[in-house]
This record gives C-alpha cells, structure tokens and sequence, in this order.
C-alpha cells in the first residue's frame, strides 16, 4: 500500500510516519519545502507540494494508495484561514481523485451541528465536507483535545497551569470535553487502513473520560502536586483570553485565539461507534498527562505544535544560496578547538531553550521586544534538548539544515529588517583538533535594514564573539 502524509512537518504527521514505516508501508511526505524533511527518516519520499498552488501537488499524488490529509491553516489570520482550508481541500479533493486515490483519511474536530461552531471548529468540518464533493472515499475522524507532549491545546493548558497560581478564568472553562491521548489519536490513523469498514464514515474518537476545561487543569496541578485557585468571571472575552495566553504562554495570539474561541462548544463524542469498531479502549486523561511528562523528563519528545512551518510563519520559504552576493552582509567568525568535531557538534547543537545562549538575558531581552511587535519571541523553545532536525524550531530561529558533525544553519524567524541566518560549520584539522566557522548572514531590506544591522553590531561583538568563545569552551570540557 502507497501512502502519502501531508502535513508532515506537523505535530501529528510527524509522529505518524515513523509508526508506518514500523507497520511496513511504502510511505512519501509531502510538504511545501521538501528540504526540511530530507534525511529525517529512511526509506521516505519526500517531494514538494502545495496545496494552494494547484498543480504542484500531482507529483506527489502519482500511484498513491491511500492519503492521511493533514493540513491546515490556522496561522494565516482569524478571516483567512477558513477560506485557504476550503480552497486548499477543494483542490486536494480533485487532484486526488483525478490520481486515482482510493481513499483520504483526515484528521478533524469535534462539535455537534446543533451548536454554534467557532470558526475553527466550524472549518475543521467544512474541509471534511470538501474533500468528499470529489467522490474519494473519506474517513474522516473528529476528536477534541490531544494530549501529548508537545500538543498545541495541550501546551496551552499546561502552561496556565504551571505558571499562575491564582487563575481569573473566563466561563468557557466549565465547557465539557472529551480529551483524546496522542497515542490513541495515531492508533485509530494507522488502524484505519486496515479496517475498511471506517471507509466513508465519520467517526467521533476521545478518551475514556468527559471533563471540564478547569478539571482538565485541576487533574494536571494534582499530578503535578501543585495548588491552584481558580476564580471564574463572565467578563474575558476571547479577544482578552487570547492576549492573557500570549503574555503567560509560548503561544502566540493569533493562534489562540480561533483555539479559545472553540472552547465555548462541548466537544464531546455523541457515539462510541469508533471504539466498537476499532475495538479497543482509549486511556484515561491522567494516564496521558503522565505519559506526556514522562516523555518531556525523558526527552523524547518527536514533534511540538511549533514544528509546522505554517504554525509560525506563513510565508514562502526562501532558501538561501549561502555564498557572498551583493547585497549580502556576512559577519564571520573562526576559532580553532581543541576537541573532536563531534564534540564540537554537541556543544553547538544542543544550544537554545533550557540550555540557554550565551549572554542569555540579552537574547531574552530581544525576545521580549519581538514580541511586544508582534513576533514569535524566545517562547518556542526546542523540541528536544540535545538533538536538532531540520524545520525545528529553536527559540525565534527555525533549524534550516543539519548535516551530523559538520554544519547547523538557523534562520532567524524575529521580526527584523530583512532575512537573517546564523550558520555553524565545523571541520577537522587534526584529531582532536576542529575549526568552528560562525558566520552571521543578514539580506538588509532597504536603508533601514542597513542601518538596524550596524546600530546593532557593537552588540554583535559582545554575543557573536562570545558565544563561539563559549562553544570553544563546552566543546574542549567534554
């Protein structure tokens, strides 16, 4: 069987190729820059395709069996991103049926057509409705919260409640839910393929438990072993909540707020037919809060909400042809180590999220003025705490190649005034003897680029200059 993930650089689709490659299936990702999946798993297709772009996805679409849809856009704006879903499934739709795909499997939200959908919930349904207009058997499954390390709605949750111990909470927090862990959110995605009678119907899946949005949050502090007030008030609105999650939470507002809207709808499962079908019983909530911390204590965790690309940045990539052209400032450093390029590599790579930079509160001072204008700040912190992959995020850079003991290049993703990239280079002169090669890259937009660059390079001396003096250091201690 021929399968095709979409939405690969996701939290979900990241989590679900590995397992089937595990199960034996012939498995091809496709993502709008196939670069950032290259080498991240064996045996993997990867190829370019857009949804948005129509024909770039017919490649991809060539001899495949079976397609796991993936793909939203939530980051494209509170207005626009019900209508890039509706458009990017209706072309999806066509295109596979045109392949001659037999079957698409999406991964949906939860909500009873008799309420008042918010407009996220509300899409979620639509793109479903869309990709069946086309005639490809679909099977579509709707769940609420995923919890998991790493999961978007998780995180946020875990968030409040780990930093604010006496909470003013809005009324959506005695919503009824019906949280669903990850690993049972994956299970029913790969045990689809081989129970066909879930062809063309529309399955419900959560967890054993039906919990309010403030057990949600009591259940976590208990495992925890933290107390937390909570005090409820009818008067934070959406708009509000979303500005106080930004402020408490790496998350930023125009992405919470279609999340928090959604929390005013019970997203409870109506029917079991899922788990009579697929015959087995989901976990309990608090068996996924504990497997979920496990694995953050462990470092094992695979994806974070973060990792897609259209989480925090919709726009085109650029890559960049790392040579000197006019127009292109480079600012490089090099030093020599005494140490192996493989410890070299280490210290190098396991910089950023807990394990800090080097002047660390200046960085975090640079996050806190991205975010007062509206960028991604130092909040995303780092899927794993020693290794990187391609699309990571990694504070307010994104890894955009890793090459083992040789290379780590980040581009930066912090509002500024142009395209800038930071890149590592590393080679062996004699054993236990490497060069590190720190080169800064900055494309300046227009005369204030140039200006923001050199205003800033006084600073640049003290971090860039110090930092690969530190790598130097964590290198040769090892």
């Amino acid at each position: 069987m021929n399968i095709l993930v979409t939405g690969a650089t996701g939290y979900i689709g990241g989590r679900l190729v590995p397992r089937l490659i595990e199960k034996g299936y012939i498995v091809r990702c496709m993502a709008r820059d196939a670069s950032r999946l290259e080498g991240r798993w064996k045996d993997v297709e990867v190829v370019d395709g857009d949804v948005h772009k129509y024909d770039s996805i017919i490649p991809a679409l060539k001899n495949i069996d079976v397609v796991y849809y993936l793909i939203h856009s939530m980051s494209a704006g509170e207005h626009e991103f019900a209508d890039k879903d509706m458009k990017a499934a209706e072309n999806f739709a066509s295109k596979a049926k045109q392949a001659g795909v037999k079957r698409i499997i999406y991964l949906g939200g939860l909500g009873s057509e008799e309420q008042d959908l918010s407009p996220h919930l509300k899409s979620r349904q639509q793109t479903g409705d869309k990709l069946r207009e086309y005639g490809v058997p679909v099977t579509e499954f709707r769940a609420g919260m995923i919890v998991g390390s790493g999961s978007l709605s998780f995180e946020m949750m875990r968030y409040l409640t780990e930093r604010v111990p006496i909470m003013i909470t809005p009324r959506w927090v005695n919503t009824r839910t019906h949280p669903i862990a990850v690993r049972d959110v994956l299970r029913y995605l790969i045990d689809a393929l081989e129970v066909t009678e879930s062809e063309n119907k529309i399955l419900e899946i959560g967890g054993q438990d039906t919990l309010t949005y403030a057990e949600l949050m009591r259940t976590y502090a208990r495992v925890r072993d933290l107390k937390r007030l909570m005090i409820t008030v009818p008067v934070l609105t959406p708009r509000l909540s979303s500005y106080w999650v930004d402020f408490v939470t790496p998350i930023p507002s125009n992405i919470a707020r279609p999340l928090i809207e959604g929390l005013k709808n019970e997203l409870i499962c109506k029917n079991d037919t899922a788990r009579k079908m697929f015959n087995f019983e989901p976990i309990k909530y608090e068996q996924a809060v504990r497997y979920a911390l496990e694995r953050e204590k462990e470092g094992k965790i695979e994806t974070i909400w973060s990792g897609s690309l259209s989480s925090m940045n919709p726009k085109e990539v650029v890559q960049l042809n790392l040579k000197q052209k006019e127009g292109m400032i480079l600012e490089e450093r090099e030093i020599v180590v005494n140490a192996s390029v493989d410890k070299v590599f280490r210290a190098v790579s396991s910089v950023g999220g807990r394990n800090g930079w080097y002047a660390n509160w200046l960085w975090q001072l640079r996050g806190l003025l991205d975010r007062i204008i509206g960028g991604v700040g130092m909040r995303r912190g780092r899927r794993d705490p020693l290794k990187l992959i391609a699309g990571d995020p990694l504070d307010f850079w994104r890894v955009e190649a890793v090459k083992e003991n040789e290379l780590l290049r980040l581009r930066a993703e912090m509002k500024v005034p142009g395209r800038a990239w930071l890149q590592f280079s590393i080679s062996e002169v004699e054993e236990n003897k490497s060069i590190l090669n720190q080169t800064a890259f900055f494309e300046p937009k227009g005369l204030f680029g140039v200006l923001y660059w050199y205003s800033i390079y006084f600073l640049h001396k003290i971090i860039f200059g110090g930092m690969i003096r530190d790598f130097k250091r964590k290198a040769e201690s090892l």
